[in-house]
């Protein structure tokens, strides 16, 4: 199953150079809607990537902006891209519209760092473990044994980001207290703490810990930092006419049932702080793997 490329990141990529183009005229939404006889609010959709970008549509918006040549040629091809499913969308009957966008971010970040207080990151997970943990939805709702799997399907093949042939950057951070909180019984526990150790040694993967007796005044739930490269439009110079669509850091914080997205940069800019306060704190990776196999040694 395929976990490279998005086309969830595809449609942000291009909307943001939609959005770019139209300032660079200094008209509004309103009125470049005006001019092709659209709505506002569509003009506002399509730079919010919000519902899919028809890529007739964006062709007469690039047209409509003067845009020629290569810059057209390579944002039409973003257009088509965008306009793609991406395998996650396979599984809408069992996941939230929510848990799909984070999916479709996560598949083409070039970074993510992950803060824990209470769960192994499901990068992270064993298959055992990951169950254990979909299972406890019962709890809260009426969740089947299929959909279940299905949903572990999903976990599983978001692995995959972490050993492709240009691996996910994935920096961890994990409350201590993470290592203690019993899943399921003690050789569940032991093979997922010992799985930690061993993915800890692969070269784009960081696990640290936060100990227990660490002094910490900061107080803050889980949450998970993706980070993206250049887009496709940064291979142009700024002579071109096009400044290239970089994606802005997007904070993901889950919730019981549904995930909450934080894109703002002065909100972006606390949890970068937070993630670097919090690292500060922890142990190396080094002193973080020999205490998961000493943890993992007395479960």
């Amino acid at each position: 199953m395929p976990v490279s490329g998005s086309p969830t990141v595809r449609r942000r990529r291009l909307a943001a150079e939609l959005r770019r183009l139209r300032e660079s005229t200094g008209m509004t939404a309103g009125e470049v809607g005006q001019d092709l006889r659209w709505s506002k609010a569509k003009v506002s959709r399509y730079e919010l990537a919000r519902g899919g970008l028809k890529p007739t549509e964006v062709a007469r918006l690039l047209e409509f902006y003067g845009v020629q040549g290569d810059q057209r040629d390579l944002l039409l091809g973003l257009a088509q891209e965008a306009a793609e499913k991406g395998w996650w969308d396979g599984y809408s009957d069992v996941l939230t519209e929510g848990h799909l966008s984070f999916i479709g971010l996560e598949a083409e970040a070039t970074k993510i760092q992950e803060w824990q207080i209470n769960v192994v990151p499901g990068l992270l997970q064993t298959e055992a473990y990951a169950r254990e943990i979909l299972t406890g939805y019962n709890e809260v709702a009426d969740i089947s044994p299929k959909q279940i799997e299905r949903r572990l399907e999903t976990r599983l093949f978001r692995q995959q980001l972490l050993t492709r042939d240009q691996p996910l950057e994935f920096d961890a951070l994990l409350d201590e207290s993470v290592l203690y909180r019993r899943r399921g019984d003690r050789s569940l526990m032991q093979a997922q703490l010992r799985r930690l150790a061993v993915v800890s040694e692969l070269p784009n993967v960081s696990i640290r810990l936060l100990p227990f007796d660490t002094h910490h005044a900061l107080a803050v739930d889980g949450f998970a930092i993706l980070k993206f490269g250049a887009g496709p439009s940064e291979t142009f110079s700024p002579a071109d006419g096009a400044h290239g669509a970089m994606l802005h850091d997007v904070v993901s914080v889950e919730h019981l049932s549904n995930e909450l997205y934080i894109e703002g940069d002065y909100d972006i800019n606390q949890f970068n702080l937070a993630f670097s306060r919090i690292a500060e704190m922890s142990l190396s990776p080094e002193q973080s793997r020999e205490r998961i196999l000493g943890v993992a040694s007395q479960v």
